[in-house]
């Protein structure tokens, strides 16, 4: 893929649009397939590394941290740890992270809305 430059009138627009436009500040904090994913496993309590791990098993351990870290800049996931031997490190969702599974919860109602009629859709033409 190529690179924008960093002169270019897009980069400018883009970066403009993300600073203007709530819905595309909003998007890009939980942009990625993962992040929503690890949303929805915290949205039950704090979850220590290796069970947030174990329930997300097709998430490789290097995403997942990156995606944790990305989660905990933005404010949305709170990392805690112990200072034991070993470590105890678990993570949960912030307010603003707590805030945010109620738009999931729509998201996902339509997301069930519509592939119910794309599939009901694919059905009644084959």
């Amino acid at each position: 893929m190529t690179q924008v430059k960093e002169t270019s009138t897009r980069h400018h627009n883009k970066a403009k649009r993300k600073i203007t436009c709530p819905l595309t500040y909003a998007v890009n904090k939980i942009a990625g397939h993962w992040k929503l994913i690890i949303i929805k496993e915290l949205r039950g309590g704090p979850l220590r590394y290796y069970e947030l791990r174990k329930s997300i098993p097709d998430i490789s351990e290097k995403v997942l941290i990156q995606q944790l870290k990305q989660l905990q800049t933005d404010e949305i996931v709170i990392r805690r740890a112990v200072e034991v031997i070993p470590p105890e490190v678990s993570y949960e969702l912030s307010d603003s992270g707590k805030e945010l599974t109620e738009v999931l919860d729509v998201m996902a109602a339509w997301g069930r809305r519509e592939s119910k009629r794309q599939n009901d859709k694919e059905n009644t033409m084959g």
